[in-house]
């Protein structure tokens, strides 16, 4: 999978830019606020549709409030491809794949996959669960379209849920649909467990590996996928989840009712890490908690290629400069195929990395 070039049309800070890369590493350099993170941004969002710095596609648009392009030509699936997101202030969004208008996201499926590697995730693992969860299903967004279309019906249907509770004390009424709300609340939830128990039980296997190699093999990495109390086990079949989820569902009724919002669902799901039995996110230092995250990043990478047979496009966003000599080698070590974006503000840090890019006030500079 190779991103050949990107064009960008009112872009945050980019008026009217067009890149050229190396099919290997590319290097982003340039000081601080210059553009490096709008461009692996919009490198991110040419394949998914999404950005990882807000939900807001107001927040991309530029110079001109009215109009924002972002446009790529690109090798994947054995063939040459494009594709191009235009955004309106007011209206829809508009996404071509190959020339042709398509109607949803999920018609792009696999064309494109990146793998992002931020400063914030070098410290997931000591977070909140928030933070996890939003690294899980980013992956599994892009491994499973089917998750995703699960993911935001069910936060549809969650958000409706609290509005009840929230409303029910003016309008006692609202408790009469209480009950078809869970049921669906089940329905999908128990989807959502199915699909997450399966992805973490192969990102822990991948992530795994590359920490015993990381650690040179001394110490154990294991991953740990926390869902609701009442299921046992979240390999079951869906309908036994589903169950299962109601049962806990029914045993909070009173307290929800209280509290004013639904307490319990996937969208309190957890996982955490222990390396050698000790618990990461209690004990581990930070090199430890930086390591296992970049383990994890890692994983998720292998298992986007081993779906699909291409490699994802990987993405480090001033990642190197928070971590040791020994932490870079590594990270560097891991990069010798496939394509990969890497930004830092040091010019002269790694001159023997494939192609270099210098960004200033978002224009590069020739």
């Amino acid at each position: 999978m190779e991103l050949k070039n990107l064009t960008l049309h009112n872009y945050r800070n980019y008026r009217d830019c067009c890149f050229t890369f190396n099919p290997g590493v590319n290097l982003i350099v340039g000081d601080n606020a210059q553009g490096k993170t709008n461009l692996l941004e919009a490198i991110g969002y040419l394949g998914t549709g999404k950005s990882f710095r807000t939900s807001k596609n107001q927040e991309l648009m530029g110079f001109d409030p009215d109009f924002t392009e972002i446009s790529g030509s690109l090798f994947s699936q054995e063939r040459e491809q494009s594709l191009r997101w235009v955004l309106f202030s007011g209206k829809p969004r508009q996404l071509y794949h190959n020339g042709i208008k398509k109607k949803t996201l999920s018609q792009i499926s696999g064309v494109f996959q990146t793998v992002l590697f931020c400063p914030e995730d070098l410290m997931v693992l000591k977070s909140g669960s928030a933070s996890r969860r939003r690294l899980g299903d980013n992956a599994l967004c892009q491994l499973r379209p089917n998750y995703e279309a699960a993911l935001t019906q069910y936060g549809k249907i969650l958000e409706q849920k609290n509005r009840i509770l929230k409303d029910r004390e003016e309008n006692p009424a609202l408790l009469e649909i209480l009950p078809e709300y869970n049921t669906r609340l089940c329905q999908v939830g128990a989807l959502i467990i199915s699909y997450r128990a399966r992805f973490y039980e192969g990102l822990g296997r991948e992530a795994a590996v590359f920490h015993r190699e990381f650690s040179g093999g001394k110490e154990d990495f294991v991953l740990t996928y926390h869902t609701v109390s009442t299921i046992t086990d979240p390999f079951a079949p869906v309908e036994v989840l589903q169950q299962q989820l109601r049962e806990h569902l029914e045993s909070h009724y009173r307290a929800e009712l209280q509290s004013c919002q639904c307490l319990t669902g996937p969208h309190k799901d957890d996982f955490d890490v222990t390396l050698s039995g000790m618990s990461l996110k209690a004990y581990g230092s930070q090199g430890q908690t930086r390591t296992a995250a970049i383990s994890l990043k890692l994983a998720q990478r292998q298992l986007m290629a081993s779906q699909s047979g291409e490699i994802p496009v990987l993405l480090l966003d001033d990642v190197l400069s928070e971590l040791d000599p020994g932490r870079q080698d590594f990270v560097l070590n891991q990069i010798h195929k496939g394509q990969v974006f890497i930004t830092c503000c040091e010019k002269d840090r790694f001159t023997k990395l494939g192609k270099t890019m210098e960004i200033e006030k978002g224009n590069l500079l020739l």
